[in-house]
């Protein structure tokens, strides 16, 4: 697998990372004997970075990646996030009970929290999951740079953020890679968030590469999705646009079979080609779909491949809005 630079930091990661937050909650019932052979099964394939957070299961999720980590830590690049907090009484899956923290105080508790639950001395790279604007940024920043400065923590990153807030960051401390949705299914990077990445040499890692499964064409109707899954809450996924939705997939088909791929190849695949600076985390629980996700590395696709299927799949031809119901998304 093909390496990607982390920023300027002189770590690499492969090509396509792991996202795991769907083995802990969102995404159905917890398996974790499944996910735990998933992952190691990761490392036997040649992916290196594994994303987690401490919201994900509400600490569950960096337990998971931690026994991965134990005896096997050098082969692994750990991201984990901090910021949102969770009431601890609340129902897993649920979208309504966080809060944002990015103070001093709290940064600190959350690494110390992260490194025990991970089993490891250090975290790779370290993002603010969500910016709480209470805080001031120099401090959260600061702060972070501290952790690094201890060892601690060896790479910042930021999630979900504007360009200019990226660049006021870069400007205290180096941000090494900036984190957000991206894929056919949601392009509003391409405009600003993007391009400040790349001024800055920052690396971007593109979470639901997939379009939370929508570009792989295994959803089909919401009335396969479990109760608590997310994409309950998404209007994308409501039936009436969802078919719309699909009718678009149909028209991509054709390229997947002449490339010998899955539609979710395709998908990543056109990531990939966006530029090689973009780490897409395809988050999965079962190997099958690992092992899929992963192959899409060796998918070439032109550059007439490519703009055609961003013409297809434009922002204008999607039917529903990136909106969710009631609440932003778990990411």
């Amino acid at each position: 697998m093909r390496q990607v630079r982390i920023g300027q930091t002189g770590m690499s990661v492969g090509a396509v990372g792991l996202g795991c937050m769907g083995m802990s909650e969102f995404y159905g019932e917890r398996d974790d004997n499944n996910s735990m052979r998933t992952l190691e099964r990761a490392l036997e394939i040649g992916v290196t970075m594994f994303d987690t957070a401490d919201m994900y299961g509400r600490g569950h999720n960096e337990t998971l990646v931690g026994q991965l980590a134990a005896g096997r830590r050098d082969k692994m690049f750990i991201a984990s996030k901090f910021g949102v907090v969770r009431d601890p009484n609340g129902p897993n899956g649920s979208l309504y009970d966080r809060d944002l923290d990015n103070s001093p105080a709290y940064i600190r508790k959350s690494c110390d929290a992260s490194l025990k639950r991970l089993g490891t001395d250090h975290i790779d790279l370290y993002y603010i999951h969500r910016m709480d604007h209470a805080a001031k940024l120099e401090d959260s920043i600061g702060t972070l740079g501290e952790l690094v400065k201890a060892g601690k923590v060896r790479a910042i990153g930021l999630s979900e953020i504007s360009a200019d807030v990226l660049r006021r960051a870069h400007a205290i401390h180096p941000i090494a890679a900036l984190q957000s949705e991206y894929s056919l299914w949601h392009r509003d990077v391409e405009e600003e968030i993007l391009p400040a990445c790349r001024e800055i040499g920052a690396t971007f890692v593109a979470y639901s590469p997939l379009g939370r499964g929508f570009l792989t064409g295994a959803v089909t109707s919401t009335s396969t999705l479990a109760s608590n899954d997310l994409r309950l809450n998404a209007e994308r996924f409501r039936d009436e646009n969802l078919e719309k939705n699909l009718a678009l997939l149909d028209t991509i088909k054709a390229l997947a079979a002449d490339k010998g791929a899955t539609l979710g190849q395709i998908a990543i695949a056109w990531l990939l080609g966006q530029g090689d600076d973009i780490v897409p985390i395809p988050g999965t629980k079962r190997i099958k779909y690992l092992e899929e996700n992963v192959g899409a590395e060796k998918v070439r696709l032109t550059r007439a491949e490519l703009d055609n299927l961003a013409s297809i799949l434009s922002p204008e031809a999607i039917a529903g809005s990136r909106v969710w119901k009631a609440a932003p998304d778990a990411r």
